[in-house]
């Protein structure tokens, strides 16, 4: 007696089966043992992660982020990362110093303007100070000559 049900001849003896049947029912056999394996090295990872109540007591926080597992060879090199929002600000704060700082040395900010302004009036009282304390030197100096002749 032989049967076909979706182009595959069955028969009533194994002898009559061609040897192509055998190859494939070893493939799904394979097939099936992979599968297995995989299903349950999940539920070992499932297992290892649930400790105390966690495994009897379920719960759905939409806030929760789970973390993701990449691998090294998944990661995306060339990919740039999104900054948030303060690590953005604290960037821009960063480079406002900097470019404050640098307008300050140069000189061109106002504050720059009168600190260079009040330098320079204390460089010219320094300087008349000095000629000041000379000329009274030289006029002691002039007196003590004058006054041993």
């Amino acid at each position: 007696m032989r049967y076909v049900f979706d182009d595959i001849a069955v028969a009533g003896t194994s002898a009559s089966r061609p040897r192509t049947f055998k190859r494939e029912e070893a493939e799904v056999k394979d097939e099936e043992e992979k599968f297995e394996e995989e299903s349950e090295e999940e539920l070992d990872q499932d297992s290892d992660k649930r400790k105390g109540t966690q495994g009897i007591i379920e719960i759905e926080n939409p806030n929760l982020v789970k973390p993701k597992n990449l691998k090294a060879r998944d990661i995306d090199i060339g990919k740039t990362t999104e900054l948030s929002r303060r690590e953005r600000e604290e960037l821009e704060k960063q480079k406002a110093r900097e470019r404050y700082m640098r307008l300050q040395e140069e000189g061109k900010t106002d504050q720059a303007k009168k600190d260079l302004e009040r330098l320079a009036l204390i460089r010219q009282q320094r300087a008349e100070a000095a000629k000041k304390r000379e000329e009274e030197k030289a006029a002691k100096e002039q007196k003590k000559v004058e006054g041993r002749k």
